[in-house]
């Protein structure tokens, strides 16, 4: 099959995927979005109700509200205190969580398909009838800057954070998704609230469910618990629009960010701006990742890890949004070894640039991603992200076999033209652990 539009402007929309699932998508008149993809044979399912709104879209004032959400959806409703909501799945052995990104959140659960109700009435709830308790709100101000502090005690973390801001600067992406100290501690619950009415409403609303699920039978229960909550789901409205698409102007933060730490490691990053989450690239970025630092047969752990002993943890990733990403290269290492790693890192990379991959690289590659894709797409919860992802971030649903199709496609030229554009644009280095600056002359 190719691929399949999502406009927001057709109500209904059905289509059979690769394996046999069917895939519907329903626009109710007050703008909620509801889709489905039922697995033959499943007997579980996943569910996620998402908003797209997350860490970039917070204002002044507002920063840290879309992190605080997060919490404090779980911490009661006019019907369910937070310990109720807790039973509601532990009574059912499911399981439920809630993420927070920098550009949605996602409330989620997975459950046997005749608990889909319970899953379906307890998720509704939350979203639409949080109290956001005063006294809950500042219990859980603490318990959002333990978090934090969990998370700065990771160089891993800490690495990460820095990394984005020095590759991103003053871009809303490059800000941290929890928020930091000093928003959690000045943001107040009014500001909290505003946040959640201007951004949970009907129109702002996706509804996904994927593996032993009817797309009829769902959304009989998402409008019972979205009215019983107290939603007006006869008030015509039309979806939100997505963002929109599209490279913007990025400045760097900074060439270069040591912060140092009394640790029995250095933790490194190297890299530039990527590629955005629809370039068409991404598939040789793909490859490249693969290549380059995607697992165990990939240059940089055998070079680094395997021929010379020098890092446990060896890696490459591209994290692409809607208007800008970034690419990097990490290690993990002794800080006596700091510069060599670093220097095999970049000259991995640099030889990709210059001189591209071998033709049993590019297959075992394509061989790796096809593998990786099937294997990842038999999880219902991996196909509820894939149609959150299609619905949200693109609005464009890309089937396993097309993926694969476009993966295939992929020419050694492809790869090596995508790395020598990255290489020549400009470089951050973020390293956390007990190294000096001047380690990293010779890269910046």
């Amino acid at each position: 099959m190719s691929e399949v539009l999502f406009p927001l402007d057709q109500n209904e929309l059905s289509f059979t995927a690769s394996g046999g699932s069917s895939i519907r998508r329903t626009i109710l008149p007050s703008g909620v979005r509801v889709l489905t993809e039922s697995m033959p044979g499943a007997q579980s399912v996943s569910v996620s109700f998402s908003v797209a709104v997350g860490s970039r879209d917070e204002t002044d004032g507002h920063h840290g509200s879309t992190h605080f959400l997060e919490h404090l959806l779980f911490k009661g409703t006019k019907k369910r205190t937070a310990l109720d909501i807790a039973v509601a799945f532990d009574s059912v052995g499911g399981s439920s969580n809630a993420s927070t990104g920098k550009e949605n959140t996602n409330y989620y659960a997975r459950v046997q398909d005749s608990a889909l109700p319970v899953a379906v009435d307890v998720i509704a709830d939350m979203l639409t009838s949080s109290l956001i308790d005063p006294t809950e709100f500042e219990s859980e101000r603490t318990v959002i800057l333990e978090e934090l502090a969990m998370n700065d005690d990771d160089p891993q973390d800490v690495a990460h954070e820095a990394f984005s801001a020095a590759v991103l600067g003053d871009h809303p992406l490059g800000r941290p998704i929890g928020g930091t100290n000093e928003t959690i501690n000045a943001v107040t619950r009014e500001a909290v609230w505003q946040h959640y009415q201007q951004n949970y409403r009907p129109q702002d609303l996706v509804v996904v469910a994927a593996g032993g699920v009817n797309h009829a039978n769902l959304i009989d229960l998402v409008e019972q618990g979205l009215v019983s909550a107290g939603w007006d789901l006869n008030k015509a409205a039309v979806p939100v629009q997505r963002r929109i698409a599209g490279q913007v102007q990025v400045t760097r933060g900074s060439a270069l960010n040591v912060i140092n730490r009394p640790t029995q490691q250095a933790n490194i990053l190297v890299g530039m701006q990527g590629l955005i989450a629809d370039d068409e690239r991404r598939y040789a970025m793909g490859i490249l990742n693969t290549v380059l630092g995607g697992g165990m047969s990939s240059r940089m752990f055998q070079e680094i890890r395997e021929k010379r002993g020098l890092a446990y943890s060896v890696y490459s990733f591209n994290q692409g949004y809607s208007d800008a990403a970034y690419f990097g290269l990490y290690a993990g290492c002794s800080p006596a070894k700091t510069e060599e790693v670093t220097r095999l890192m970049v000259a991995e990379f640099e030889k990709i640039a210059t001189d591209g991959i071998r033709e049993d690289e590019l297959e075992l590659a394509k061989g790796n991603i096809s593998g990786s894709l099937a294997l990842k797409f038999e999880s219902t919860a991996a196909r509820m992200n894939r149609l959150v992802a299609a619905e949200i971030v693109n609005g464009q649903f890309y089937d396993l076999n097309d993926s694969m199709g476009h993966v295939n496609a992929v020419t050694i030229e492809d790869v090596r033209s995508l790395a020598a554009e990255l290489a020549g644009r400009e470089r951050s280095i973020v390293a956390v652990g007990d190294i000096k600056e001047s380690t990293f002359k010779d890269f910046i």
